[in-house]
């Protein structure tokens, strides 16, 4: 007769704790009871039914541990993406910003460039061609390869046979690469 009563009090605290699961998904917020539950009034003289209840208010008190301890993750979770994403825009704005400075770098060597170039249209041949020679010769072909036709033409014509040539083949390589 005891046996029965010991196995009826397990089962009513599976049922309770099966229900108390069951409450944890319909209402989120799982509280563990410190206190001793009123299922119990009447089973303290059984051992089996005490250590069961005081085993599920142990593991009640662990799972709200772990989900204050989820949520705390969580917010720091949310925190760490919301410094990412301040230093992605933070990032992005930088680039921008970088390839604003590179445009205008880039438009102000052109720029300095084509100034480079009209000097050189505007010189005497002979003096042009004094000071290509001088040059390197990539770059000497690079500025012949862009002033006027005509003015490129009398500057290679002052210019040694030999350095002529050399300067020539660079500026027919630079317009075989595409440049």
């Amino acid at each position: 007769m005891r046996k029965t009563h010991l196995w009826a009090a397990g089962l009513a605290a599976l049922t309770a704790a099966a229900a108390f699961a069951q409450s944890d998904r319909i209402a989120p917020q799982l509280t563990a009871q410190a206190a001793t539950s009123p299922l119990l009034q009447g089973c303290t003289d059984v051992p089996e039914a005490v250590a069961l209840a005081d085993t599920l208010r142990l593991r009640g008190i662990a799972v709200d541990r772990a989900l204050a301890d989820l949520d705390r993750r969580k917010q720091e979770l949310a925190a760490a993406e919301l410094r990412i994403k301040t230093r992605l825009e933070a990032l992005k704005s930088a680039k921008a910003a970088l390839g604003d400075a590179r445009g205008a770098q880039k438009a102000g060597t052109v720029e300095g460039i084509d100034r480079l170039i009209a000097v050189y249209d505007a010189m005497k041949p002979a003096e042009a061609a004094t000071i290509l020679t001088a040059l390197p010769p990539d770059f000497a072909a690079e500025i012949l390869a862009r002033v006027q036709p005509e003015a490129g033409a009398r500057i290679i014509a002052q210019i040694d046979p030999g350095q002529a040539a050399v300067l020539t083949a660079h500026m027919g390589s630079r317009r075989l690469a595409g440049d």
